[in-house]
């Protein structure tokens, strides 16, 4: 019999340890007296729906369950797309496209969230009318044409003032991309006639300067040309041709003579030779 009391005890305690152990578990499935916050992310600590001053950084914290709340937001770097219209300074309007890199400061979740929002409410609530502003702002002090040709500048004009407007927010922008510019059918038809103007004209610029080097290089020619015939005349006298029609000559004397009765090759005027250049 005491071995028997002995088991029924036993017995019972395993069994209270066990539906012991499965309530407990099932306590924290549904109470959850922990929070884990998982990377990219930061937790905001809320006790009866009120935001504490401490953030809960990556990884898994105790919390008490009912009392405490933990809203996790994400700090990794965002990207969003905006579309605003704009007026340049000579009133063209403008449809503009931009994309924002911006992440959430992560010791600053909590006041963020308090005075925000979520993500989406940042978005809407804070980053799109920030960029509309300072978008127009921008452009309003440039023309048409210098917000086409200088676009580097205004791009980094609305990405000091974004992070400006944006950081007292506890909203960091990475970067800011300007995506495409349309202007008005009428303006940007303008432009190409602009554009097919000029390229004409630098078109008959090049032809009108390959003519006249064409031509200056003829002159070139006909002048060296000249001054060869000249320095040729100076430098041709009676002996040295004599000199350079004896040194060619094969030793034997042609069959006519000349009328005079001069060999044709001995008696030769450097001013008729220059003539028979000049007419060839």
């Amino acid at each position: 019999m005491q071995n028997l009391h002995s088991s029924t005890t036993n017995y019972f305690r395993l069994s209270f340890y066990l539906f012991g152990g499965i309530f407990l578990l099932l306590a924290a499935i549904i109470f959850r007296p922990f929070a884990i916050v998982n990377a990219g992310e930061r937790g905001v600590i809320m006790q009866f729906g009120k935001v504490q001053n401490q953030v809960l950084d990556e990884g898994i914290h105790p919390i008490l369950p009912v009392v405490t709340t933990v809203k996790r937001l994400s700090v990794r770097v965002q990207k969003n797309s905006f579309q605003a219209d704009a007026a340049s300074k000579d009133l063209q309007k403008i449809t503009t496209e931009l994309a924002v890199n911006w992440h959430i400061e992560p010791t600053k979740v909590n006041r963020v969230f308090q005075q925000v929002g979520d993500e989406e409410q940042i978005v809407n609530g804070i980053i799109t009318p920030a960029v509309s502003e300072v978008l127009k702002a921008a452009t309003a002090k440039k023309t048409a044409e210098e917000i086409i040709t200088i676009r580097t500048q205004l791009k980094e004009e609305i990405d000091t003032n974004l992070k400006n407007r944006l950081a007292a927010y506890g909203l960091l922008v990475d970067d800011v991309s300007l995506v495409n510019f349309a202007f008005s059918p009428e303006f940007s038809k303008a432009i190409e006639s602009k554009q097919i103007a000029e390229q004409e004209a630098k078109q008959a610029e090049f032809i009108a300067k390959k003519a006249t080097q064409e031509a200056q290089a003829e002159v070139n020619l006909a002048k060296g040309q000249a001054e060869a015939q000249r320095l040729q005349r100076q430098t041709l006298t009676p002996s040295l041709l004599q000199k350079q029609a004896i040194e060619k000559w094969d030793g034997r004397f042609p069959t006519v003579m000349g009328g005079n009765g001069t060999l044709p090759l001995v008696n030769i005027n450097p001013d008729s030779v220059t003539n028979q250049q000049q007419s060839k």
